[in-house]
């Protein structure tokens, strides 16, 4: 946390939220979550939001998912307008040619198990990789939030995500608000 602190010079206040995957399978902590984090940004705090290993069987057991995953549900939780996934490359690759060569596609509107299926690896520094991200994105994009995945080394990759320069694009697949 203090690295968060320093990073944003003083100038924001943070707070470490810590949360499981009781905290978004309980109706009562649902609410409870969705309401902490409202009056956190009503007091123009930026929550930090980690999952917590320490009491989260399921973590222990492997099955939660990650970091991804856990931010798909915060978006959800949050009525976000986007989640960007950043990781240590472009964006989601696909081999295609005789030779199989990846190439980086920039916007996925469908997802199908043979997309999946061709990200079956983890990558290097995490426990999800791509395939966790895409599953992130599934989740995220079915509840009106736009997504992405872009290379987080890059400098100003926020800003080039929004306007669709850089990283792979998820859109919504329904509008906020609306059950379809």
């Amino acid at each position: 946390m203090h690295t968060y602190e320093q990073l944003f010079f003083g100038k924001k206040v943070v707070a470490q939220l810590l949360l499981s995957s009781d905290d978004f399978s309980s109706a009562i902590r649902y609410r409870n979550l969705c309401h902490t984090i409202e009056e956190l940004l009503r007091l123009k705090v930026l929550p930090i939001v980690n999952e917590n290993d320490c009491v989260s069987v399921r973590e222990l057991e492997g099955t939660f998912g990650d970091n991804d995953e856990l931010s798909a549900l915060l978006a959800g939780a949050v009525k976000a307008d986007w989640l960007i996934l950043l990781t240590d490359v472009d964006g989601f690759y696909r081999r295609s040619g005789p030779n199989g060569e990846a190439r980086l596609v920039r916007r996925i509107s469908r997802f199908t198990t043979a997309l999946e299926a061709e990200c079956n690896e983890k990558g290097e520094l995490g426990r999800g990789g791509m395939q966790s991200k895409l599953r992130a994105a599934r989740l995220a994009t079915a509840g009106g939030t736009h997504v992405a995945i872009a290379n987080g080394c890059h400098p100003d990759v926020i800003p080039q995500v929004l306007k669709h320069q850089t990283g792979t694009y998820f859109p919504p697949q329904r509008r906020k608000g609306t059950s379809q």
